[in-house]
C-alpha cells in the first residue's frame, strides 16, 4: 500500500509541474517585462545578482527583507558556474521567476509530509485522500498563480510549512530557523513561528487537561453549571497551570528557540522603528477588525464542498434557535464593528487590475447595507470553520484563532494574498475529507485556475494615459 502511495505522489507531482512548465511558458511568452509588484521586485534581485548588496542599492518602495532576493542569487549564480551561462542569462526575469517554480515543486512535497504527519493513517483510502489534499492545495488558486511570477509568497509559504514540519516532528531548532527564513521573506510570517511554538504549548496543555478531566471524574466533583461554564473552567485551569513554576520552565525548555526568535523579532522593531520597512505610509498598521470576516468567507468560498451543506445550514440554525441570546450578542457585535472598523485601503480603490476592487467597487461601495446584511454570513462561515476544527483540542484552536487575528486585523489593504497562508494551515488540519468532497474541490480549483490564467493572459486591457499592457489578477 506505501508503495502504491508513492507511485500516486510520483504521478501527481510530476503531472502538476509538467502542467506549470507549460503555463511557465505561456507566461514567459506573454510576460516579457516585469508585472506589477515584479517592477520592484526584479530589479532588486538583479542588483543583488549583480553583486550590488549596499543599502544605497535598496529601492525604498519594496517592503519586505530581501529573503526572496538573497536566495535567488545562491539559486541561479551557481548556473553560471556549472553551465557557463553568462550574467544576463542567470540574471534574466525568467530564470528569476523559475525559482518559484522550484519553491512551488518543494511546496507540494511539505504539503503532502504535512499530511501524513497531521492527519490519522488507519483508513485504507487515506493514501488516496492524502493524495487528492496535496494535489488540490498544491494548485490552490490564489496560491498557485503567484508561482509564475516573481513574488514573495512561495517562498513564504515553504519556509513556513518547512518550519511547521520541524515543529510537529519535535526539532524546534530547526522550526525556529525556517521560521527565520520565512521571516525575511514576510514579516508576519513570525505570527506563523509564534503559533509553531503555541503547537507545542497547546499539545502540553490538551495532557494536563485530560488529566484534570480524570481526575475530577474520578474525585465525582459536582460540575460548574453556566452559560460559560466551559469557558470558566478553562479560564481557571489555565490560571492554575500558568501558576506552576514547574509547568512554565517546562514550555520555557521546550519553546526557547522560538521566544528566542521572537527576541530577535521585537530588537528588529525597535532598531528599524515598525515591522515595515521601505514605503510605510501605504502599509499603517489599524484594527480593521472586518479582515477577519474576509478570511471567513473567503474560506467558506474555497473550501464549500467541506463547510457548506443541507446538513450544515439546519445544524447551525438549530443552534442559532437553541443559544438565540449568544448569536443575538455576536451578531450585535459584528454588526458594530462592521460599522466602525471597516476600511478601504487607497489601493483598493486605485487599481482596477485586481479582483478586490471589482468585488468592493460593484458590491461593497454600489449598496453600503451589503456590508451589513453579510454579517449572518461571516457568522455562520466562522461557525462552518470552528465545527470544521473539532477534531483539534480547543487549546489549538485557541492558538490558531490567535494566530489568525494577529495576522489578518492589522491589515488595512484586503489582499486576497494575505489569506493564503492561514487558509493552507486550517485545510491541513481539518479531517481527511470524503474522496468525493476532495474531487469536487480539486475540479473546482481547476475550472478557477483555468478562468484566472485565461482572464490574465488573454483578456488585457490599456489605460486611458499609458501604452502599457494592462491584466486582471489576484
Amino acid at each position: 500500500m506505501a508503495q502504491l502511495e508513492g507511485y500516486y505522489f510520483s504521478a501527481a507531482l510530476s503531472c502538476t509541474f509538467l502542467v506549470s512548465c507549460l503555463l511557465f511558458s505561456a507566461f514567459s511568452r506573454a510576460l516579457r517585462e516585469p508585472y506589477m509588484d515584479e517592477i520592484f521586485h526584479l530589479p532588486q534581485a538583479q542588483r543583488y545578482c549583480e553583486g550590488h548588496f549596499s543599502l544605497s542599492q535598496w529601492d525604498p518602495m519594496i517592503t519586505t527583507l530581501p529573503g526572496l532576493y538573497l536566495l535567488s542569487v545562491g539559486v541561479v549564480k551557481p548556473a553560471s558556474w556549472i553551465f557557463g551561462w553568462s550574467e544576463h542569462v542567470v540574471c534574466s526575469i525568467g530564470m528569476l521567476r523559475f525559482v518559484n517554480l522550484l519553491f512551488s515543486v518543494g511546496n507540494f512535497y511539505l504539503l503532502y509530509l504535512l499530511f501524513r504527519k497531521v492527519q490519522p493513517r488507519h483508513k485504507a483510502a487515506s493514501s488516496v485522500q492524502r493524495i487528492l489534499s496535496t494535489l488540490t492545495l498544491a494548485v490552490f488558486p490564489t496560491l498557485y498563480f503567484f508561482n509564475f511570477l516573481y513574488y514573495t509568497e512561495a517562498g513564504s509559504m515553504f519556509f513556513t510549512l518547512f518550519a511547521y514540519l520541524m515543529c510537529l516532528y519535535g526539532n524546534h531548532k530547526t522550526s525556529a530557523l525556517l521560521g527565520f527564513c520565512g521571516f525575511m521573506f514576510r514579516q508576519t510570517n513570525i505570527i506563523w513561528a509564534v503559533f509553531c511554538a503555541g503547537n507545542v504549548i497547546a499539545q502540553k496543555l490538551t495532557e494536563a487537561w485530560k488529566t484534570e478531566l480524570q481526575k475530577k471524574k474520578e474525585e465525582r466533583l459536582p460540575p460548574i453549571k453556566g452559560p460559560f461554564s466551559e469557558f470558566r473552567k478553562i479560564l481557571q485551569f489555565l490560571l492554575v497551570y500558568s501558576m506552576s513554576f514547574k509547568n512554565l520552565s517546562m514550555l520555557f525548555l521546550l519553546t526557547w528557540p522560538y521566544i528566542l526568535l521572537v527576541f530577535l523579532f521585537c530588537v528588529f522593531v525597535v532598531v528599524n522603528g515598525g515591522i515595515v520597512i521601505g514605503d510605510r505610509s501605504s502599509h499603517e498598521a489599524c484594527l480593521h477588525f472586518p479582515q477577519l470576516f474576509y478570511f471567513f468567507s473567503f474560506t467558506l468560498f474555497f473550501s464549500f464542498p467541506h463547510l457548506l451543506s443541507p446538513s450544515k445550514i439546519r445544524a447551525f440554525l438549530s443552534l442559532v434557535w437553541k443559544r438565540r441570546i449568544q448569536f443575538f450578542v455576536i451578531t450585535l457585535v459584528s454588526l458594530f464593528l462592521v460599522w466602525k472598523f471597516t476600511y478601504a485601503h487607497k489601493y483598493l480603490l486605485a487599481d482596477n487590475r485586481h479582483y478586490t476592487f471589482y468585488v468592493w467597487k460593484r458590491v461593497f461601495q454600489r449598496y453600503e447595507i451589503v456590508k451589513y446584511l453579510l454579517v449572518p454570513v461571516y457568522i455562520f462561515a466562522g461557525w462552518s470553520i470552528a465545527d470544521s476544527l473539532k477534531s483539534k483540542s480547543i487549546f489549538w484552536n485557541l492558538m490558531f484563532f490567535i494566530c489568525l487575528f494577529t495576522v489578518t486585523v492589522p491589515q488595512k489593504l484586503l489582499e486576497f494574498r494575505y489569506f493564503i497562508l492561514p487558509y493552507v494551515i486550517y485545510r491541513l488540519n481539518i479531517p481527511l475529507p470524503p474522496i468525493s468532497r476532495l474531487v469536487c474541490e480539486l475540479g473546482c480549483y481547476a475550472v478557477v485556475n483555468f478562468l484566472t490564467f485565461y482572464i490574465f493572459l488573454n483578456k488585457t486591457f490599456q489605460w486611458p494615459n499609458s501604452q502599457d499592457i494592462q491584466r486582471f489578477m489576484w
